[in-house]
Order: structure tokens, then sequence, then C-alpha cells
């Protein structure tokens, strides 16, 4: 007996050795060497972000110099310790046109957006929620809507009302409520066949509840994404309807209409046009990559897709 279980023993195939441990964590964790660059991308892009919203409220109560005052002897000067960003065509101090121009940035984004979002959202659900003849009305107004883009839609406003600042924020809120209304419908559309959503309506919960409970908050996530990277959209079509004198008025600040100021002084001060354009591209740089970096954050499809 004992020479058998020895046998046995001797002839048994060895325990297979317990795989090594990855170093730095657990083995087989998929798309690690890839979060470190999407961490990267949210840090810059919120610090660019957190540095525009700091200076847009800084502008507030403070500003190097008053950028309305005119100092018609000190023109078109460069860079220099009492105007470190130079002069305009009328001396003001560029710097703190700059700075007064964040202010401006700021507010069209957020009420642009705001009314994109508020309007998109409410359309979506109402879409969704009306199914049939409804949804597919719906739908048609926001492809008519999306046929008129932000510059027609100010032209619009523009002939009925005087242009401002105001008319470029409802222009350019109604240019993205296509996009926010067809993304909470898809969602509305998505969520409501789920099994948490049946089981609620199956206890009882009315379609209110399931909505408020339930679906949007659901659909929050792409929205938030979809807010933050027409942040930076709304920013840029500000700019241009400044440029094309649709939007913020003379003399008060704004980056666009700094470019259009500089474009007949730029053999004389080259300077003139490069603080705004750069604002305005480290302005969208920022966003773009806070947008990047909030969608691997909140999107599992494309933090999958990406690892």
């Amino acid at each position: 007996m004992a020479s058998s279980t020895r046998a046995s023993a001797t002839t048994s195939p060895a325990a297979p050795p317990a795989p090594a441990r990855a170093r730095g964590g657990r083995r087989g964790a998929p798309g690690r060497r890839a979060r470190p660059w999407r961490q990267a991308n949210l840090a810059l892009g919120g610090a660019i972000t957190a540095l525009l919203v700091a200076t847009a409220v800084l502008s507030l109560v403070w500003t190097p110099a008053d950028p309305l005052a005119m100092a018609i002897g000190a023109r078109l000067q460069g860079p220099s310790a009492a105007h470190p960003f130079g002069t305009d065509q009328y001396g003001r101090d560029l710097l703190a046109r700059v700075i007064a121009g964040a202010r401006v940035s700021i507010a069209v984004g957020l009420i642009a957006v705001g009314i994109g979002l508020a309007l998109g959202v409410a359309l979506g659900l109402a879409s969704g929620w009306a199914g049939g003849w409804g949804d597919e009305a719906l739908m048609r107004l926001v492809d008519a809507v999306q046929g008129f883009p932000a510059i027609l839609s100010a032209l619009l406003f523009t002939a009925v009302f005087a242009p401002g600042v105001g008319i470029s924020m409802v222009a350019i809120g109604l240019a993205f409520v296509p996009a926010f209304a067809r993304l909470t419908r898809a969602s509305f559309l998505e969520f409501r066949a789920r099994e948490f959503v049946l089981a609620a309506r199956a206890l009882g919960a009315s379609e209110a509840r399931l909505v408020a409970r339930h679906i949007l908050p659901n659909a929050l996530p792409p929205l938030i994404v979809q807010a933050t990277t027409s942040f930076p959209v709304a920013i840029l079509a500000e700019a241009g309807l400044a440029y094309l004198g649709l939007g913020t008025q003379p003399p008060h600040p704004s980056w666009g209409l700094m470019l259009k100021e500089a474009q007949n002084f730029l053999a004389l001060s080259p300077t003139f046009a490069v603080f705004p354009g750069c604002a305005i591209a480290l302005t969208v740089l920022g966003l773009n990559l806070l947008g990047d970096g909030l969608r691997d954050l909140l999107d599992p499809k494309a933090r999958a897709g990406r690892s």
C-alpha cells in the first residue's frame, strides 16, 4: 500500500506554477498605459479652463488699466513695461482688453450652451416621449433649426433688433439645439427599454418619475460632454460674429472684435493681433482637452474604445 501511494505521488503531475504578478498592479488590466494620457488631457484642460475662469472673474474687479481709456499719444505701441501687450489704434491697453474680453467669452459660452442645452433637452425628451407622428414632427422641426447656422440666425435677429452680444448668445444657442435634442432623444429611446426602467414601470412608477429619476440622470454624462465640447465652438462663433460686426460692439472689448480692429494695422503693430488670437487659441485648446478628458471619464464606450 505504501509503495502504491509513493508511485502515485511520483507519477502525479506537478501543479502549474502560479502566474507572476504584473508589476505596478493587477495583471491583465487593459488600457492602463493609456490612462495617464487621458488624465493628462483632463488635468491640462482643466488647468487652462480654470485660468480662463479666474481671468474672467478677476476682470470684474481689477484690470491693469482701464480697457476703455484712450491715449492717442500712445497708440500702436509695442510691448513695454507700461503696456505688456502694447496698445491699440486708440492707445488703449491691450492686456486690459484681453483680460476683459475673457469675461465676454465666458458669458457667451455659458449662456449660449445653456440655451442650447435647455431647449435641446426639452425637445429631445418630448420627441422620445411622444413617439409616432409627434416624434416625427419634432425631429423635422429640429432639422429646420439645423438648417439655420449661427451667422444666418444672427443676421435675422439683427434685422429686427440692434446687433450686440445678446444677439450672438441667442443665435449661437439656437444653433446648438439640434445636437442636444438628438442626443437626448437617442438616450431616452435607449434607456426606456432597459431592465431597470421596465422594472420601475412594473412597480407603478409614472412616466414623469421614470424620466426624472431613471432616464434623465443616466443621460447626463453624454450631455455634459456635449456641453463641454460646445463651449469652445461658442467662443469661436462669438469671435466670428464680432469680427463681422454682429456681436460685441465697440468700444467694449472682445477677442473677435480686437482681431477685426487689428487687421488694418498689422504692418505697424503685428502684436496687435497676436495676443487676442493666442487667447482664442489657448482657450479653445484647453476646453477641447477638457472635453476629451471628460468624455473618457464619463463615457464607458469611449473609455473601452481607447483602452
